[in-house]
Parts: C-alpha cells; structure tokens; sequence
C-alpha cells in the first residue's frame, strides 16, 4: 500500500504530540512534516517541543526542523493535519486549501458550514460525499474536512445506534477534564478542589455539532437533523476525559436491554474495514453502578473507544452516563482515523 505522506501543523501542543505518536507507528501514514508558532521555525522538533507524552519523543521525529505554516512549506505533502488553536486555524486553514492543499483539522472555524463534512468516522462517514460540492461551489483546490469538539466527538457515540428512534428534548450535561483547555488552560489554583460550571463556547458548540454529525446530506449539502438538544458544560478535576450525563425523552417504546445490546454491539465502516486506528469495539456498556470512571476507563481501544453506563429508562426519559479520552478520540485519533476513511474510500 502507497503511504500517504502528512504534515501535522500544531505539532508541539498536547493534541499535536498525540498525533507525533499514534503516526510514528502508523503502518501507511508517514509524517514527514512538522509545524508549530513562527518562533519555532527551523529548531528540531526535540528542542522545540516540551513533550508531556508518555515515553521518549519518537526517533523518526526528533531530528526533524520545524517549517512554517504557509503553503509552499506543505505543497509536496498528501494531506495536512492541523492541531492549531482556533484563533489562528482560519486563516491557515484557508490559504492552504485554495492553495491546493488537502487539510484534516481539529480546530472550530467551519465546521458547522453546510459543504464542510464534521466527521466521527463511526458515526457519519458517509458525510464525505459533500466534498465534491465543496470544491464547486468554493473554487478551493484542496479540499478541508472538519472534526467536532472533543465532547461532542464522544457524546455522538451512543446517540448513533439509537438514531432511528425518534427523540423529544436532550439534556445533557458534562464534566470535562482539564486537558480540554490545553496544558497551560486552566490554572491549578482555579480547579483543584473545584468545578467550574461553565466552559466558554461549548454549550453552543455540542449542540449543533451533534445535530450536524447526526443530520443527513441533501442535494450535496448537510443538513442537521432537527432535535432540541441542552447543554451545561463544566470543568472538573481531572486530567484526562470527559463525561456526559444524557438524558433524552423518547418518543417510540424501546427496553433498555434492547438499547444496551444495540450499543455494544454497535460496529460501522472503520470497523468493517479493520482501519488501524479504530477500536474492535467502538462502544464498551458498563453495568456496573460506578462505572465508567476516567481512572479505570478512559484508555479503552488505546484512547478510542468510548465507555457508556447507568443506563436506564424512567417514564420514558432514557438515562447514559458517557466517558471518552477526549486528546484521542477526542482530537488526536479521530483526526487520524478520518484520514484512514478517506483513504479507504477513495478521498486521499
């Protein structure tokens, strides 16, 4: 098999290091580029990170002198995978794609625009389809595919296997671990011992972004699907993993076994596929009354799998309790996986 030669722009960062370790061992993706802040052009990737990864640096990477973001440093690459922050994503993001080159991005800007694909490969591959759209109607020459926000990577999971049923209100609230803002987000002092009931943004963002990754696409457009979706989004102690407590009113007769094996049972493409990056089981059930815990559960299928447990149904309002890693099905893997699903499809 052809390898496909990447660049990884933000490769210094917590997510961007992540990638720097599932790609070094990547049977058929060769990073082959690494990018971080002007400040950091043409030092080694070894003097200019501080790596936080479990682990030595990987050899392959080390040595390797950083490049600019601008696109003539990244002409000659497959594909791009951008781990930037999103204040400055846009505008990278941009030049590269009319530019001619293919990004795969972590970062918000576009992604709730109708010809850009938001992919959890398990849950909407199939969105893919509108990246001809794209390029008609945008006149990019590269083409730009979007991953959703870490919480709403994680929660779209279990919402999957059940999209059939018809749903009124969801509420959902979570509990997401520090790692989320970055490894210098949130200060010791504000969080330990402490929640913090409000993260800026993400009580906009899970919304619609679960609505957009479980819509449908429509004369070469995506199109949300229509359900009311709360959300109250908090920061807790924890280093690593968000939580989301789901509660969502049914409208259709459904028992709870029968969910329960619909979840574990739950398979899709990449699966089918055998992708590298994906999890045997995409969905793991717990049933036991304290699980899932970011402690025992969060490196499950190395980071991909997500946890899902105490659930219930009381007078038809159904009850989950949701664990992923945020930093790899979260960000890191999802990225990585989405590129194996365009690759396998034809895309890359």
């Amino acid at each position: 098999m052809d390898k496909l030669r990447v660049s990884l722009l933000g490769s210094t960062g917590m997510v961007g290091q992540k990638m720097v370790r599932i790609l070094s061992q990547h049977p058929y993706i060769e990073l082959v580029k690494v990018s971080a802040s002007d400040s950091k052009v043409g030092k080694r990737y070894e003097e200019a990170v501080k790596w936080i990864e479990p682990g030595d640096i990987p050899e392959q990477v080390k040595g390797m002198r950083l490049v600019s973001t601008k696109p003539d440093d990244h002409r000659d690459v497959d594909f791009v995978l951008s781990a930037l922050p999103n204040d400055v994503a846009e505008g990278v993001e941009v030049k590269l794609v009319k530019e001619g080159v293919n990004v795969v991005s972590n970062a918000s800007p576009f992604r709730m625009d109708p010809d850009v694909p938001l992919i959890n490969p398990e849950v909407n591959w199939d969105h893919l389809e509108v990246l001809k759209r794209q390029r008609e109607s945008r006149g990019w020459k590269g083409v730009l595919v979007k991953n959703p926000n870490c919480t709403a990577a994680i929660l779209s999971m279990p919402l999957k296997p059940i999209q059939d049923l018809r749903f009124g209100k969801i509420f959902i609230t979570t509990l997401q671990s520090v790692s989320g803002a970055g490894y210098n987000g949130v200060p010791f002092m504000s969080i330990e011992g402490n929640v913090i009931p409000y993260i800026k943004g993400e009580e906009d963002k899970v919304p619609k972004e679960i609505s957009k990754m479980t819509g449908e696409v429509r004369a070469g457009e995506i199109r949300p699907r229509q359900v009311e979706i709360t959300a109250t989004t908090t920061r807790v102690p924890v280093k690593v993993g968000h939580m989301g407590i789901i509660y969502a009113e049914l409208q259709d007769e459904i028992e709870v076994e029968e969910i329960k094996k619909r979840l574990a049972s739950f398979r899709s493409l990449p699966q089918e596929k055998g992708l590298p990056t994906a999890p045997v089981k995409p969905i793991v059930v717990f049933d036991q009354q304290d699980r899932p815990q970011p402690l025992l559960d969060v490196g499950l299928g190395r980071g991909m799998t997500v946890s899902v447990g105490r659930i219930s149904q009381e007078r038809k309002v159904l009850r989950m309790v949701v664990l992923g890693d945020n930093l790899v099905r979260g960000a890191a893997g999802i990225t990585i996986l989405t590129l194996e699903v365009m690759k396998e499809l034809g895309y890359a």
